[in-house]
């Protein structure tokens, strides 16, 4: 009887989701025993979250999921350890600070075996908090332009300040918003790897790649080398450039928007930014960036290519976006999106430069870009 208490007070037990605006929501505690500041951000997809809670473009955030069940299908298990090649997996561990869902399954019905969602953020320490309303808790975001939270367990230890670079100047009892921190040490290889051989090297620059970028790449044939962000890429020998996607703020990476000009641009080799990639290859150009007052984070993002205006869906994950009216002389619109008309890419008239703002990688969410993968790798 005391044991089945025990356990029944640990099912239920008590989390709080303290915002920066002052209000307090309850509900139930689930995955890890800690307590974790970070953005508050939602994604409206219905599925993916493993894909969603690796992608390190989430850094630093606490992601709000506005479907109504996470964890259905459980976690996909890794394949012989590689993650590499292990689909469900868009890096080695969570990168999102925490999360928060309506209703969450506990159990695990995958094809490739695998975990529970709550299993799975247990053991990577990452916390989160079920039974809220995520409907009414996404309106409040769009609402606050900068809202950041706290999820505090009932009786939670702190978060380990070693977890992330980012994290070791930070007070408990702050809000994290990690557009003031420089995100690439956080997110980046530390060494230059080569992941898979190929008949032509594509150079990728880690500014936290999700790992299908990669597999695409593999896939069409080619070596990838991966970069760490403050690589000396004057030594990079390659056939061409991914400038990966990434968190936090475009303008807040060190130099590496001035060594992608000096040391990328110059080149005249093909380039493919992808997300943050995309807006730091912008900067590079010369145009300049913006915070979004909501962000684009879901599966269903429509744009047009242009000038066919041809429609696509893409899957998005971003908060800040380039100025129209500061794209460069020798650049044009590429894509645009269909609801709010922000920029969705860039392409230059004369050289094999381009870029998306959305992820033709997807991963999760619509494949209908991934022919973007395959006009790169035919310019190389």
């Amino acid at each position: 009887m005391e044991r089945a208490k025990k356990i029944l007070n640990e099912k239920y037990k008590k989390a709080y989701l303290k915002l920066s605006n002052g209000v307090k929501l309850e509900g139930n505690a689930v995955g890890a025993d800690v307590s974790v500041s970070g953005e508050m951000v939602f994604n409206t997809g219905m599925l993916g979250y493993s894909e969603a809670m690796t992608d390190p473009s989430y850094l630093g955030q606490i992601l709000v999921f506005s479907f109504c069940l996470i964890g259905n299908y459980g976690i996909p298990a890794l394949k012989d350890g590689n993650l590499f090649m292990s689909k469900g997996h868009e890096s080695s561990s969570i990168k999102t600070q925490g999360i928060i869902v309506s209703d969450i399954y506990d159990g695990c019905y995958h094809h490739d075996g695998g975990s529970s969602l709550e299993d799975w953020m247990k053991k990577q320490d990452v916390p989160g908090i079920s039974g809220i309303d995520t409907r009414y808790l996404v309106q409040m975001i769009r609402e606050n332009r900068n809202l950041s939270g706290r999820i505090v367990p009932e009786g939670a230890k702190p978060q380990d300040k070693n977890k992330f670079e980012f994290l070791k100047n930070f007070k408990n009892n702050e809000y994290i918003d990690p557009a003031k921190y420089n995100l690439m040490p956080s997110v980046s290889t530390k060494e230059r790897v080569i992941l898979w051989k190929g008949l032509k090297k594509v150079a990728v620059i880690d500014c936290g790649a999700k790992w299908n970028i990669m597999r695409m790449l593999a896939e069409r044939d080619c070596e990838v080398e991966l970069l760490p962000w403050d690589s000396d890429f004057s030594e990079v020998k390659c056939d061409g450039w991914v400038i990966s996607n990434g968190p936090g703020d475009p303008k807040n990476t060190g130099d590496l928007v001035e060594r992608i000009k000096k040391d990328v641009l110059s080149l005249d080799k093909p380039i493919l930014g992808i997300c943050l990639g995309h807006q730091l290859l912008s900067l590079a150009s010369g145009a300049k960036t913006k915070r979004l007052n909501h962000g684009h984070r879901s599966h269903n993002q429509p744009v047009f290519s242009l000038p066919e205006k041809k429609a696509y869906m893409s899957s998005q994950n971003h908060r800040y976006a380039v100025e129209k009216s500061s794209i460069q002389s020798g650049w044009e619109l590429w894509f645009e999106n269909a609801n709010d008309n922000s920029v969705e890419g860039l392409r230059h008239k004369t050289k094999p430069f381009m870029s998306v703002q959305f992820h033709p990688e997807a991963s999760s969410g619509p494949n209908d870009t991934s022919w973007i993968m395959d006009e790169f790798v035919n310019l190389l």
